[in-house]
């Protein structure tokens, strides 16, 4: 029996840059976090940012852009929407969140 308990739930947008932070990092192909995160301009709500990461929750949805750096033995598009169904995933299942668009900017390739 499920009982619900009266009371309100915030999830920091900070919450979300950190989700976003360690799924990147944990992508094979992916060497860091860029500089600079790409900004999300064309949607107004609650906004965190982090190197190489940008949230913005609005409505209880989740937009992201993400800048990364990848090894060169990368195959660029395939760790792209690999992250970009990764993030969502963990998102969703984590927070229970709606995410609307994940978006992925390769900023460089690293080499060691």
């Amino acid at each position: 029996m499920t009982h619900v308990i009266p009371g309100k739930i915030t999830i920091s947008p900070n919450v979300l840059t950190t989700i976003v932070t360690q799924t990147a990092l944990d992508a094979n192909g992916v060497r860091a976090l860029g500089a600079r995160a790409p900004q999300i301009v064309d949607v107004k709500g609650q906004k965190a940012v982090a190197s190489g990461v940008e949230v913005v929750i609005k409505d209880n949805t989740v937009y992201v852009a993400l800048n990364v750096d990848v090894t060169p033995d990368a195959n660029m598009m395939t760790l792209a929407e690999t992250l970009q169904r990764d993030i969502a995933r963990n998102i969703e299942h984590i927070l229970g969140m709606q995410v609307a668009r994940v978006d992925v900017t390769i900023g460089d390739i690293a080499f060691s």
